[in-house]
Order: C-alpha cells, then structure tokens, then sequence
C-alpha cells in the first residue's frame, strides 16, 4: 500500500450491519484513503468537486451516486465546486454482508456483479440517481431489519439500473482482503473479542497452533502487517465507535480498549485518523447511525 495514502479504519463493529452518515458541508477535506468495506456515496450539489477512484479522476457534476469495493483507494476534493451546501450521505457495509453462497443464488447475480465491479469502483447515471436518491436519504429514518432490507432492495436496483460506468483501471485495484486462512480468522475473532485486554504474541500464535517466530512471519505474510499493528487497527476501530457512541473520557476509551497510555493512544490515533480523538468526536456528533 502507498504509505501517502490513508487506511481509515472505521466504527463498523462485527455486530453492525451498516453505517449511515449524512452531512452538509462547505467544502471535502478528508484525504485520500482506502478501508475494508464497501461504501456508497451519494453527493447533491457539488458540481466541480473532483472524484479520486483508484486510478481514475473525473470532476464531477450538481448529482453524484458512486460504489466503492474495499481496499481501493478514493476521495473527493473540492476543487472548482463553490457550493455552500454540498449533500453527502455515505452508507458502509461490510465485505462480508453478503455470503458468497448467498451471492451465486441466481436472484442476486446482478448485485454480485456489481459488487465484483465495484473493486475498480462504478459511477451511476444521473437518471438512476433521479431515482433513487430520495431512498438513500430517508434510510436513516428506518431500523433494524427493515433498514437491512431496504439497503438490499437500493442495492438490487442499482444493479440492475442502466448505464453503469466502471471507473478504474484493472491492475490498479486491490483484492478484497480474503486471507484464505482459518487461523488467521480465528485469530482476528479472539482479538476483536478480547481488545480490551491485554494480548500477547504468544496466546495468538497458541490460538493459531504455531510456534511465536512461525506465527509473526505468517500473519505479516497474510495481512500485510504485523501482530501489532493488527491489534492496534481493532483497538482503534473499537474506540472510534465509542468517540461517536458513548459519552465516556477520551482517557476512558483508552483504557476501555486496551490502551494503557492515553499518550500512545493519541499518538497512534492521529497517526490512523489524521486528527486527535477530541477532533474526531466533534466531527461525528449527531450524524451517524449504526444498524
């Protein structure tokens, strides 16, 4: 991965099935980045903002619906859009919201192809969005399983909609991170159970019935990252939602997931996130929904 750009590690828990985020704002200013989920972003009122998807570039128009596949890297930019009310909602799911048994059933071929095309991210037309974009507004006004339902009914319409356009080249995007690897699964299962404690090299190689030196080349071979840095990007996933969730201490998160210096936390969190825990719980109060 291009250390330039950023890997966002987001509040979407194990036990979530998506997030939804709805702002209005002024200008774009996250940086470029990339994350494990899906996202689908839909942006009103921006013409001349310009769109980074892998290694494609487009400035866009005033009606923006893109689909973006884990792992790839994207944002969008300010650019010429001197709008002073741009509309963004941005729903993620997980890449495994969708079993990939459930996924060769012949009703859910078209989003199944859809998704396959999204690891080069796919833009909508204009007359799709006309469509549907009122329903991805007024997500955030259901819950629980009706939610669920409504965002694969979105979906299962965007997939059969006309005129999708792919929008990065082949080689430029990243696989979806299957690691192909019962034990790390395991591994990565006892560690988002037990983030708030502490977790040694030594009980993880155990979990994954290796010797410790075997276990550190193997993960770092799989993931691309070592044991640490794992559990770090848990740990700080976990606080996160907690920034945005609860009313607890920035010290207090800390603790909660496993930190045991407030100043490492911070250290690691602006070095993942860009910016301070106190800054990030600013930016999400009252917008975000968990489901």
């Amino acid at each position: 991965m291009n250390a330039n750009v950023m890997h966002e590690i987001t509040p979407l828990t194990p036990g979530d099935c998506f997030t939804i985020f709805s702002r209005v704002k002024q200008k774009f200013d996250f940086p470029l980045h990339y994350h494990d989920e899906y996202e689908l972003n839909l942006i009103v009122n921006a013409p001349g903002a310009r769109r980074i998807v892998g290694g494609h570039m487009e400035v866009i128009e005033d009606l923006e619906l893109v689909l973006v596949g884990p792992n790839l890297y994207h944002a969008w930019m300010t650019h010429q859009c001197q709008s002073e009310a741009i509309t963004e909602v941005t729903i993620q799911f997980h890449h495994d919201l969708f079993d990939e048994k459930l996924l060769r059933r012949n009703q859910l071929g078209f989003v199944k192809n859809m998704l396959d095309r999204s690891q080069r991210g796919v833009a909508f037309s204009r007359e799709t969005i006309q469509v549907i974009k009122d329903r991805i507004i007024s997500l955030s006004q259901k819950s629980g399983f009706d939610s669920v339902l409504e965002l694969m009914s979105i979906l299962h319409d965007l997939s059969i909609s006309r005129n999708i356009k792919t929008l990065s080249e082949p080689f430029f995007a990243n696989e979806k991170p299957t690691y192909n690897s019962r034990r790390i699964e395991k591994v990565f299962e006892y560690m988002n159970a037990n983030y708030s404690k502490h977790i040694t090299l030594a009980e993880v190689a155990k979990i994954a019935n290796m010797p410790e030196a075997s276990f550190s080349r193997f993960i770092k071979k799989r993931t691309n990252k070592t044991f640490i840095d794992s559990l770090n990007e848990i740990r700080l996933g976990h606080a996160s939602r907690m920034l945005i969730d609860t009313t607890y201490t920035v010290a207090e998160i800390a603790y909660k997931c496993g930190f045991n210096n407030i100043s490492n936390f911070n250290r690691l969190f602006k070095r993942k996130k860009l910016c301070i825990p106190k800054e990030f719980r600013e930016t999400y109060i009252g917008s975000r929904i968990f489901i």
